[in-house]
């Protein structure tokens, strides 16, 4: 088996030799088939290049309008648990950042992470409620559990969690003091609808880290 692989190599060899010249005088004589190649590949290319740039651009002005409702028919309190990580992390693109979902079962307890226009990182937890105003409110261990691993695990300077619900007294004290910030239904709403960024709606947002202030 090994020696007719070896004998079709050299026979291909011996071909494509004795082929070259007769190749290279077709082209001499008819060199613009393969310009005419060239620049059909280039035009292919280039349309879409554009295309696709153009389709970012039409991504980004949507983003740029995006904005959501908390009620009625495709609001956020008709989301599931993970399309509401994934509206987060549009409205933080929208006011923008650089944002990713990461949530999953092993998500150092981050569902969002985002880089802002100056320079700071948001780690943020989502906590989606079927029923936001009578249901339960979310408690002070969803904030242990960011606090632990926002800086340690995601290098972030801006911890913050989500809900379209409520949060107990004790996670709005505990917040408070130890700077997660905390996003509620109330708040969510006018973030959501407004188009406004987030750090323009919350206080005690920390410096950037380039300085300036927002």
């Amino acid at each position: 088996m090994e020696g007719g692989s070896t004998v079709l190599a050299a026979v291909a060899l011996i071909l494509g030799v004795s082929l070259l010249p007769a190749v290279l005088r077709w082209l001499a004589a008819h060199w613009w088939v393969p310009l005419l190649v060239l620049l059909a590949a280039a035009g292919i290319g280039a349309a879409v290049f554009y295309a696709r740039a153009a389709q970012e651009r039409l991504a980004q002005e949507g983003r740029r309008a995006l904005r959501l409702a908390l009620t009625g028919p495709g609001g956020i309190d008709q989301l599931g648990h993970e399309a509401f990580e994934y509206a987060v992390r549009d409205l933080l693109i929208r006011d923008g950042c650089r944002a990713r979902k990461v949530g999953q079962s092993n998500d150092q307890s981050v569902d969002v992470l985002a880089d802002d226009p100056l320079g700071r990182r948001w780690a943020l937890q989502c906590k989606h409620k079927q029923d936001p105003v009578g249901g339960k409110a979310v408690g002070v261990g969803v904030l242990y559990s960011l606090a632990g691993t926002y800086q340690r695990v995601h290098r972030a300077q801006v911890p913050v969690v989500v809900t379209n619900g409520r949060f107990s007294r004790d996670a709005v004290k505990w917040g408070a003091e130890q700077n997660v910030l905390l996003v509620d239904r109330e708040l969510l709403g006018r973030w959501a609808s407004s188009g406004r960024p987030l750090w323009e709606l919350m206080p005690r947002i920390p410096a950037p880290r380039n300085g300036h202030r927002t």
